[in-house]
């Protein structure tokens, strides 16, 4: 039913920045991206986001009102040869006519840094302008001084209401005779997971194998099961559910926590790496308020790998669940923190004479270990001792809340200070 021989998602790129869905916060009348190309007083942009956010078609707006000559490059089959060339072209432009190009290169992440590098002189003296776009994190894939001389602008996911507008725009585009209902466009945008170019895609699946003028939910089902959701293992989207995850159950939220969990099942995420993050959390986040939940999640640990999957599913949910439901401190994580610390300003001071250890009659002349009370046998004695170096004296390290057992263990240390 497709009138069109050419992919759909290229066949209705914008032309304009009104016709971008899902970016008004980038390409509204007065914000800051639309106004810099408006007035042509940009000199390099980076486009960081998820796949299918726009940052290709936002490049084809900002190229299609350009009074530039505009260079696309993708770094997937460009090397340092080509960068050059359009450098050079760029140059000899600049210095002829006054004018230099727009060069675009698409995942940029590809690039090596000293690829990257190639850019910096010409970007310096401003004989070309330059966009960048990656869906890595430029932080990490961006070369530093690439980063300084650029703006970065990030993508968001696209939301649904917006997804709908794009697919109603490609339905009047390409398949104008077709009526699809507006629960079937809510069930495809649901199914894009933020990404417009897999929903137009969906779509465009959808329309090639429609039996009749209108589309329904029959359609869209098989198509539906299908589709696996998004995750990459490597990039932003594996730590950010990670990062949710551990979020989740320090927050004690055991039902977002195991719908985090779910997500990285879902995806195939290694069960591994999952238990070694939340045996962290039990030591850094739960500690000594439930004194058990490390060794719990050890044993689950064990378990997960026994197992394997999809069995060791159960052991990830109960542990999940047990740990999001625990009391929670980090006073103990803190203290290791701080006394490692205290190690670096203070350097290695003297220990106290009488907590050394005069293991022979040279070493006890020098008076190691006098004065050392045994506080099995003489506790009152033991307490009247200083322990720390007399650098530390009344150092605090170790400071117990009040949740779970770490209440009974500020107790104990209260009443042995007495």
């Amino acid at each position: 039913m497709i009138k069109v021989d050419q992919p759909l998602a290229d066949y209705i790129r914008p032309t304009s920045f009104d016709q971008v869905f899902g970016q008004e916060k980038l390409c509204s009348s007065g914000m800051l991206l639309r106004t810099l190309v408006e007035q042509d007083k940009f000199s390099a942009f980076i486009f960081w986001g998820p796949p299918g956010t726009g940052k290709t078609s936002v490049a084809t707006v900002i190229a299609t009102r350009s009074v530039r000559r505009v260079i696309f490059l993708s770094a997937v089959n460009a090397g340092v040869q080509e960068l050059r060339a359009a450098i050079g072209s760029s140059e000899r432009n600049w210095r002829e006519k006054g004018k230099s190009h727009l060069l675009f290169v698409d995942e940029i992440h590809r690039l090596s840094k000293n690829q990257q590098d190639v850019l910096l002189p010409a970007l310096e003296k401003g004989s070309i302008k330059f966009i960048g776009a990656t869906t890595d994190n430029p932080s990490f894939e961006v070369n530093r001084a690439l980063l300084s001389r650029s703006l970065v602008f990030q993508f968001a996911l696209i939301g649904e209401e917006a997804l709908i507008q794009l697919f109603r725009r490609a339905l009047e585009m390409a398949a104008p005779e077709v009526e699809v209902a507006d629960e079937v466009l809510a069930v495809l945008a649901r199914s894009s997971y933020g990404d417009g170019r897999r929903g137009v895609n969906l779509l465009e699946a959808l329309l090639s194998c429609a039996q009749g003028p209108r589309l329904d939910l029959e359609d869209i089902a098989r198509l539906h099961e299908s589709q696996p959701l998004a995750y990459d293992k490597k990039g932003d989207n594996h730590y950010d559910i990670a990062s949710a995850l551990i979020k989740s159950v320090r927050a004690s939220d055991p039902d977002a926590a195991v719908y985090y969990l779910a997500r990285m099942i879902d995806a195939g995420e290694d069960p591994r790496f999952i238990m070694r993050r939340l045996v962290i959390l039990a030591a850094e986040d739960i500690g000594n308020a439930n004194p058990h939940a490390l060794n719990f999640a050890v044993s689950a640990m064990q378990a997960v790998q026994m197992l394997g999957m999809p069995e060791a599913r159960i052991v990830l949910g109960q542990i999940c669940c047990l740990l999001a439901a625990s009391p929670k401190s980090n006073r103990s994580y803190v203290a290791i923190d701080k006394a490692l610390s205290a190690v670096k300003d203070y350097g290695a001071v003297e220990v106290p004479l009488h907590l050394r250890n005069a293991a022979t009659p040279l070493m006890k002349s020098f008076d190691y270990g006098k004065g050392y009370r045994y506080p099995h046998d003489d506790p009152q004695g033991a307490r009247k001792l200083t322990y720390l170096p007399k650098e530390l004296a009344g150092a605090k390290f170790y400071e117990p809340t009040e949740n779970g057992y770490e209440t009974q263990i500020k107790a104990a240390l209260e009443r042995w200070q007495r």
